[in-house]
């Protein structure tokens, strides 16, 4: 008995150590990690967080207390995390994929299941990126641009793009409006995200509920050729109804699967 209640102890001291250096880590994650089954590594967060030591969200863990209502922005949050996941099931292995400047696409390759995969992108963070050991990354260069400058254009970026072709193309944006037009902050990643569309036989645009229907001032283009957009419930079906007329397909990802 006593050592079973050491085993305990070492094993969430060792979750403690993971979520402190990783910010944030969700139930399934532990669970594999640690070869132990969710119902476990539920109490072993509850251990923790009963210590102040942790604070608890749907799914998962964080270093930050969360309140008990879950507010809109971590639920938003929440919800980009799973479009992540679900982006990640379509990959096969042998694929080589094009990723944007998107932080939401970006996180899938956390969750990639099927090896090897090639990927190639415009997305400075990609470097040094936390994922599986047969992801092979090739950044395309560039001139960063954006938030920390993670978003690579410029011809350096276009050059090595236009080389290049892809099975599938995971993108994210700034928002989908009713027309079908696809919305980004910065207008010199516009060329960027056009091809990897036009070079890539399957492309995906992923987007949580706050921006299906959003309009503005941003650069667009509109989606010619039909594709796949991965969002969540609580995207606007009026708004979905009318993608799914262009010819767009829909797949909508929820917390309660």
């Amino acid at each position: 008995m006593k050592q079973g209640r050491q085993a305990v102890d070492a094993r969430r001291a060792k979750i403690l150590a993971l979520i402190r250096e990783r910010r944030k880590i969700k139930v399934e994650e532990l669970s594999i990690l640690f070869g132990v089954s969710f119902m476990t590594i539920r109490r072993d967060l509850q251990a923790l967080e009963d210590l102040g030591q942790i604070g608890r969200f749907y799914g998962g863990a964080s270093v930050e207390p969360y309140a008990v209502s879950v507010n809109e922005q971590d639920e938003t949050a929440f919800y980009r995390d799973f479009i992540s996941r679900r982006a990640a099931d379509l990959i096969e292995s042998g694929d080589k994929i094009f990723i944007n400047g998107s932080r939401t696409a970006l996180e899938l390759l956390r969750y990639i299941q099927r090896e090897p995969v090639q990927v190639f992108t415009n997305n400075g963070l990609a470097v040094g990126f936390d994922c599986p050991s047969g992801v092979e990354i090739t950044i395309s260069g560039g001139v960063p641009r954006g938030d920390g400058g993670r978003v690579l254009t410029g011809d350096c970026a276009m050059r090595n793009l236009l080389m290049t072709r892809a099975d599938k193309a995971f993108m994210g944006c700034s928002g989908i409006s009713p027309d079908g037009e696809i919305l980004c902050d910065i207008p010199t990643e516009l060329g960027v995200n056009e091809t990897m569309i036009s070079h890539a036989y399957q492309y995906y645009i992923l987007a949580d509920h706050t921006k299906i229907g959003k309009t503005g001032a941003y650069a667009s283009f509109a989606l010619e050729t039909p594709g796949t957009i991965i969002t969540d419930e609580l995207a606007p079906p009026v708004v979905l109804e009318r993608l799914k007329n262009l010819g767009m397909k829909i797949i909508r990802v929820s917390k309660s699967i």
